[in-house]
């Protein structure tokens, strides 16, 4: 997958179009990841302890992979990842917009 955990992505389809945020997870296995204060779904939960009270809980929801683009900090903008691999022979992640490594 080309998004991984910590990248700044912008979500480009569905009702929660326009939106950027952080990706808390990635799960590969089926193609989906959970975004920072995106897609929010209200869950209610029973009480379990003293500690952790019933009530609903707003919690976010998975988006599919395809949905979000992943944010270029020097082009400011959504853009589509190329791979490139250096003399070194690491393989980094570039933006196609621009050129520059991304994360």
């Amino acid at each position: 997958m080309f998004v991984r955990k910590d990248d700044t992505v912008m979500v480009v389809a569905g009702k929660e179009r326009g939106k950027t945020g952080k990706v808390i997870r990635v799960v590969p296995k089926k193609s989906r990841v959970f975004i920072e204060r995106v897609n929010l779904v209200k869950r209610h939960s029973k009480p379990r302890s003293a500690q952790q009270p019933g009530g609903i809980v707003e919690k976010e929801a998975s988006i599919h992979v395809s949905n979000v683009m992943i944010m270029c900090d020097p082009c400011n903008a959504p853009v589509r990842i190329g791979h490139k691999v250096l003399e070194d022979g690491e393989k980094v992640r570039v933006c196609r917009r621009c050129g520059q490594s991304v994360g």
